[in-house]
């Protein structure tokens, strides 16, 4: 039987592919694929997607814009501001000094921070007036990095960003606030129980938070971008961040309005351990790819056995339906943060990979908000054990 093709079926199999030839020549193992659709539909400015195992990067891919307006690529090494996932490094500080038996979980803030004597509790509160009483036990370090002291978000002078003041400032601001609820009872996410926890770190260790941080953690693990002030090279790479216009079907710039200008200030900006950093994928993958190893990276040691299970595991009480552990937010299989700008950190032990989205989004129109879920079902699918 002989097989007759004519040239109208070559020249049209010719021309499909060459229309279709840029869809194959994306490699079926990049995550662009998948998140180049919300991209194209304006729901996503621009993301950088790594995913790591505990001794590598397996992959890390780039979609969309660091700046629209400017039609700038985003790059692998955008610089990002991943605000709250900056607790859980603050978590791993403070657990260095419980390794080292300086502090206990379980001691009283009030035993390093005497300013927290005589702290009271809101057992009343209306229009009308506030009732007061003791608490019936004083807040202790494990429950401020666990957000069940009652402390509040923030303090009342936090204003009008949350940088502005030098952190022993902002700590005796809290000092000066009532409980909002009953210690190691209700979980309530307080940037405040973070900021004491790092203020305990300068009291014990006689070292300012910031360089405590840079000494112990940042420059052992080479995470040289990770900054509470990007410099002026860093800042050219920091993607802008977007939210839905007002009709809610496209972008619109806007500025970190939590933050004070320029970023590079270290006069008015303060370090704010509780959501202050500013990181790219890398540097922020490797944070994750040692506590992937349980505390270890590259033959170092950060944190105990002891202290690694104490940071990852569930601290809330079983009444409330938060799980968080100390400075991260913990699942059934994962523990992990993110931050208010949409970036995102996770960690899977038992399939060994971690999971990083850098994004800067105050909102998404459309789907957008999807592309997280979608990049991350992606990444456990190819990389999951």
């Amino acid at each position: 039987m002989r097989l007759h093709i004519s040239r109208f079926t070559v020249l049209t199999l010719l021309t499909a592919v060459t229309l279709l030839g840029p869809l194959y020549a994306e490699s079926p193992s990049s995550s662009k694929m998948v998140l180049q659709p919300f991209v194209d539909r304006h729901e996503l400015a621009g993301a950088v997607a790594l995913v790591a195992d505990k001794d590598k990067v397996l992959s890390v891919d780039t979609v969309g814009f660091a700046d629209i307006a400017g039609a700038k690529a985003i790059q692998p090494n955008a610089m990002f501001w991943i605000a709250s996932q900056s607790k859980g490094m603050t978590a791993t500080a403070v657990m260095m000094l419980v390794d080292e038996g300086k502090i206990s979980l379980d001691d009283p803030v009030e035993k390093y921070l005497p300013e927290f004597r005589g702290q009271m509790v809101v057992a009343e509160k209306d229009n009308k007036h506030v009732l007061l009483h003791k608490p019936t036990h004083p807040i202790t370090i494990r429950e401020v990095l666990s957000h069940v002291s009652g402390l509040p978000f923030k303090s009342a002078v936090e204003v009008p960003t949350l940088d502005a003041l030098p952190l022993e400032a902002a700590v005796r601001s809290y000092a000066m606030t009532p409980l909002q609820t009953e210690p190691g009872t209700h979980y309530q996410y307080s940037n405040a129980g973070i900021n004491t926890a790092a203020r305990i770190i300068e009291v014990v260790t006689g070292t300012k938070y910031e360089d405590f941080m840079q000494q112990r953690l940042f420059d052992p693990l080479g995470m040289k971008d990770t900054t509470f002030w990007p410099n002026a090279e860093q800042v050219a790479r920091l993607a802008k961040s977007y939210r839905p216009d007002a009709a809610k079907t496209d972008l619109v710039e806007f500025p970190l309005n939590q933050l004070t200008y320029p970023l590079t200030d270290r006069n008015r900006r303060f370090p704010m351990p509780a959501g202050g950093l500013f990181s790219t994928a890398q540097d922020t993958g490797t944070y994750c790819q040692m506590l992937l190893n349980g505390g270890e990276l590259n033959g170092r040691r950060y944190l105990s056995e002891a202290a690694f299970k104490e940071l990852t595991k569930r601290q809330t009480p079983d009444s409330v339906k938060q799980s968080y552990g100390l400075g991260l937010a913990v699942g059934s299989d994962w523990f992990g943060h993110g931050g208010a700008h949409a970036t995102n950190m996770e960690i899977y032990p038992e399939k060994g990979i971690v999971v990083i989205w850098m994004v800067q989004h105050g909102g998404f129109p459309g789907k957008g908000a999807q592309a997280r879920g979608v990049f991350k079902n992606w990444a456990l699918e190819r990389f999951g054990k």
